[in-house]
This record gives structure tokens, sequence and C-alpha cells, in this order.
């Protein structure tokens, strides 16, 4: 939760997404223009609510006319547009005492356990969902969600009725995504009963889409190398710039990643980019159904400290194959610090003519032909 006041100038988005442009920091795009625009309406609208009553809810009096929380902002677009930059400036400069910028799926995992912990009390028999409702209002007054996508048919199943209240409760939302509301859980298990709350999210959210002329995540990795070697301070330097560069300056937290019983920590997320360590992925004991999670949760990963494996290290050269298939099969940019080239990492032992393929794959992956290629967030089959 952030409940930090800003400057009026650090309020306005547009202002600062044009001193980035002065300073050859950013390109100027009308697109990115038009939404700075859009969120310095809606932080303009909450400002004057939040003076009124301090926006407890969703209805307030103003001048004797009833006033209405504003509609929030759901802003969709393709990868690398500076969406999540955008909201995070929305973010830092809106006039609200209390808000959460929150990556969605964590969210909803919050969500979950709310929920568990409703039916595990003596309620058991209640409906668990206004109670869940009212315990956020009474936390936030605006979210903001990046990486907004529904998966999950828990999460399908609740989302429509939970919005609702929160919505009901005077909540201003905003939202980034990949997806067109539409596009929703597309293909999902008993999507009829989702489609309401698409019509929900249209109906009480403004929709933008950002159609930014230049893929500019994209633009960076093409620019820069991916592969940084020897492992040490200079390597993990470049992996800090590069992180910092990629992430646009989002907000970076740790989450974990949860599917059928597992879950997978990582250290450091960034809306669609995550940062772990070869001892995170590799030492550990992980396997396929982790590195899955991971490639359909995230479009980058950066990998710390990949070392040159030992014939006796099979294990961890296994682990290391079956990640990097992952990875390939969804079109995961992958950046690294190693001790060495993708051929040097595990030239001998059991399991090293498989290995070549990991080698191919890795080379590959550094083309610019692959990191143009659109990230796969769905399942795939080899």
């Amino acid at each position: 939760m952030t409940e930090a006041q800003s400057s009026p100038q650090s309020a306005n988005v547009t202002a600062r997404f044009q001193a980035l442009v002065d300073s050859g920091q950013l390109s100027a795009d009308a697109a990115q223009f038009e939404a700075a625009r859009r969120l310095d309406a809606l932080n303009d609208a909450l400002t004057l609510l939040h003076a009124q009553s301090g926006l407890a809810t969703s209805v307030k009096k103003w001048l004797g006319k009833p006033v209405e929380a504003p509609r929030g902002l759901y802003i969709f677009g393709a990868v690398g547009r500076g969406k999540s930059m955008l909201m995070d400036m929305f973010f830092e400069g809106a006039q609200v005492k209390r808000k959460r910028r929150v990556h969605f799926h964590a969210f909803m995992q919050e969500t979950h356990a709310r929920i568990h912990a409703f039916r595990q009390s003596a309620r058991l028999d209640g409906d668990p969902m206004p109670a869940v409702a009212k315990e956020i209002a009474a936390q936030v007054q605006l979210l903001c969600f990046d990486e907004f996508q529904v998966k999950d048919i828990a999460d399908a199943s609740i989302l429509g009725r939970l919005f609702g209240l929160l919505l009901d409760a005077g909540i201003v939302m905003v939202a980034t995504s990949n997806r067109a509301p539409d596009d929703l859980y597309k293909g999902g298990l008993n999507r009829h009963r989702f489609v309401p709350f698409i019509d929900t999210l249209k109906q009480r959210l403004d929709v933008l889409e950002l159609h930014a002329a230049q893929d500019y995540r994209l633009a960076r990795l093409q620019a820069r190398p991916v592969w940084f070697t020897p492992c040490g301070p200079k390597a993990r330097a470049a992996l800090d710039e590069r992180f910092h560069a990629l992430s646009e300056g989002v907000a970076v937290a740790p989450i974990d990643l949860h599917l059928k019983g597992r879950t997978l920590p990582v250290p450091q997320a960034a809306g669609g980019i995550a940062r772990l360590s070869f001892a995170d992925l590799c030492v550990a004991a992980r396997g396929a159904a982790d590195y899955l999670m991971l490639a359909q949760h995230f479009h980058t990963v950066l990998i710390d400290n990949i070392p040159k494996l030992q014939p006796d290290k099979r294990n961890e050269a296994v682990r290391f194959v079956t990640l990097i298939d992952a990875l390939y099969e969804h079109k995961v940019n992958v950046l690294a610090s190693a001790d060495g080239a993708p051929g040097e990492l595990y030239p001998q032992g059991d399991g090293a003519f498989e290995f070549e393929r990991t080698v191919s794959r890795l080379m590959e992956m550094q083309s610019r032909d692959y990191l143009k290629l659109p990230h796969i967030a769905g399942e795939t089959s080899s």
C-alpha cells in the first residue's frame, strides 16, 4: 500500500513524459501522449473528488449534486509500448491517500487466500465475496493492475462478482494488459460464464488501445548484448542496467507463482519481466511444471550467474535444459550472465549430447529474429 502524496508537478503524466522526450530518453509518440492525457484527466477527477470528502464511498455530494467516483481506465496494447511506464507515472502522482499498484496475478493470489480464510472461519456456509470486497475497499481507494490477464478458471469464476462489488464500493481501477477485453480468457473452460465480466469491464471502465508506433522494449533488447561473460561485478552491473531499462522504471517486487500445489518464488519481478539466479532455477529442486509457470507468466527472464558445469553436475544440467526448452517454446526473451559462451557450459558429462540442442537454442535466442517473436503465454507443444 502506498499513501504518499505527490506534488502537482509529479502528478502530471504528460509533463513527465514530455520531459523524458526532451531529454532524449524516449521518442515522441502520439499514442503514448494520448494515454498520458487520459491518465491526467482521471487524476484530475480523483483529485476533485478526494478534495470534497476523502473519497470514502462511490457517491458523495458536491455543490448539492451527486458525484460518483470517476470511471477507471483499461489500457491494452502490444508488449513494449510503454503501458506500465505510463501507469506508474500516474500512480506516483495520483492525489489519493490509499492507493495500491499490484501485479494482477499477485492480487488474485491474495484474493483466493482471503476466500480460503473466510471459508475456514465460522462463516463456512456464508458467501465470502461481499466480505472479501469489503476488506479490500477498506484498504484502498485506487487499484492499479499491471499485466491484467486471465488464464485460470478459478480466477475467471470470481472476477465478475468481485469487481462488481469493488466498483460499487467506489474503488477506481486502472489496468494495463496485452489483451483487449474481448480477448480475455479466450478459449478458457466455460468461458461463456466469464463473458458477463467482460461486459461489466467495458461498461464501467474506459478502454484505451495504445497504438504506439514502436516496440521500445524490443528496440532496447536488439541494441545491446543479452549474454554477458564472465560472471562477476561487471556482468552483474550490465544485467542491473538492462533490467532497469527493460522494466521502464516499473516498481520491482518479489512474487510467488502458484500452480497445482507448486510454488516458484521470483525474487524480482516488474510487469512481464523476471530476474532469478541459476541457483534459484537449477540448483534448487525444480522441474518442468515450475519452468512452464515461469515461461507462461513472463515475456522476459534475466538469469544471473550461470556457471560452467562439471560432468558430475548432471542434475543441474538436466534442469537447465528443461528450463531453456520451456522458455524457448514460449518465445521468452532471455538475458543472462554466465561463466562462458553457451557451448562452454556443459561440454562433458552424462547428457552432454542432449545439451547441444540447448546450446543451439541459446544461440538462436540471441538473434534479432527470435527477439522480435511474440511471447506465447498459453500452453504449447513441441
